[in-house]
């Protein structure tokens, strides 16, 4: 909760009336409210009760707090303190807020508004997951405000019909080992020829680890609290992950494919110390772009455009990514014959086995029609039998 406010009576030589106010712990200015009498007996009532209203949440602050105000405030405070990727999400959501609902003050975000953003989200043929998740956002952060006393209520967030807790939808799929190998050979052209080792390097490891992009850039060749760390030391290659960085907020240890030790092996002796991925950007937002950029030069599509381009609702084709490669190493691990889905929930650090049984083992399915194919006669090869007392 915000700091005790304390409201003070003060005279204005130019003001026949009393004035109260309070320090504001946000802004640190004062707010001032005439009391409405000259008598400093019934001002100092004024100011009591004005005070009680404010402790107790029937006034805010935000009432009159304006909304990139409330946003700022929000960055600086709880932001701050999340991950990046985390922070930005939040970010994101509250910049959609305000362009599709224009508010001007925090008091603004009513249930009724938040219903406005939902149905506006939806005539932009936006999927019902990806507003069920602006919506959820945007609760988190009404929740953190009521939590810090500068909110009274917090709008209700219906979710949209057609979806319900728990269900996801893939953003894309799993790429097939040919697409990545036509997003190497357009690495040196999105990159430049100085930055295409690196970069080749980064996708291989990404195609070999399954680790998420802000993962794999804290991948150190050092232990360190807030970093994934290389363990070649002991009997089998061991990737390091410590609960700070790990989505699902636990310390583990996470056994590498021969691949990636293989890969990582690589580098020479001298150079495995610090970063692992050396002569790339890390900022997390512009490695994303970068490898959807080299998706996109590759032609690698992993979601079809929806509606007709310039039309109201239309949504272009989504091109390979980061997350796409993490696909791509969860099913081809899916398809090794020691594989039990036991097994690779643990490799994906999945939270629900549910989710790996949706993400992977589905994604068997060509596989499971070219062993009900392998063998099918087809008819014209079937010898046709005639037909007994024919002449």
């Amino acid at each position: 909760m915000l700091e005790t406010i304390k409201v003070h009576v003060v005279h204005y030589a130019d003001r026949t009336n009393l004035v109260m106010r309070y320090k504001c712990p946000l802004t640190g200015k004062h707010v001032p409210r005439t009391t409405g009498t000259s008598n400093a007996k019934e001002a100092a009532k004024a100011a009591a009760k004005w005070e009680a209203e404010l402790q107790e949440g029937r006034y805010q602050r935000s009432s009159r707090m304006g909304w990139d105000e409330f946003v700022e405030y929000v960055d600086t405070n709880h932001l701050s303190t999340m991950a990046v990727s985390s922070a930005d999400t939040y970010l994101s959501t509250l910049s959609v807020f305000k362009e599709a609902c224009r508010p001007e003050k925090l008091a603004d975000v009513t249930t009724a508004k938040v219903t406005y953003f939902r149905t506006k989200l939806q005539q932009q043929g936006r999927k019902p997951a990806t507003i069920a998740k602006h919506l959820r956002t945007l609760a988190a952060v009404l929740n953190w405000a009521k939590e810090q006393g500068i909110l009274a209520t917090v709008p209700k967030c219906n979710m949209p019909k057609g979806w319900k807790a728990g269900q996801r939808a893939m953003k894309g799929r799993p790429i097939s080992g040919e697409e990545f190998d036509r997003m190497l050979a357009k690495v040196a052209s999105e990159v430049g020829e100085d930055k295409a080792a690196a970069w080749t390097f980064y996708l291989r490891a990404l195609w070999e680890s399954g680790l998420r992009l802000t993962e794999s850039l804290t991948l150190s060749w050092d232990e360190r609290p807030d970093a994934i760390s290389v363990d070649m030391e002991g009997r089998r290659p061991m990737l390091r992950i410590p609960a700070a960085v790990e989505k699902g907020k636990r310390n583990r240890l996470l056994p590498m494919t021969p691949e990636l030790a293989e890969l990582l092996l690589t580098v020479p002796q001298g150079d495995r110390r610090g970063r692992v991925f050396k002569g790339i950007h890390h900022h997390y937002v512009n490695v994303s772009q970068t490898v959807s950029d080299i998706g996109k030069a590759a032609g690698v599509i992993v979601t079809p455009s929806v509606g007709t381009k310039g039309q109201p609702g239309y949504k272009g084709p989504k091109y390979a990514s980061a997350h796409d490669l993490r696909r791509a190493f969860g099913t081809r691990l899916s398809r090794r014959p020691n594989m039990s889905v036991a097994r690779l929930k643990s490799l994906m650090r999945h939270a629900d086995i549910a989710t790996t049984m949706a993400y992977y083992v589905e994604e068997q399915c060509d596989e499971l029609a070219d062993a009900l194919w392998e063998n099918h006669k087809p008819a014209a090869e079937v010898p046709s039998e005639v037909p007994s007392g024919e002449n």
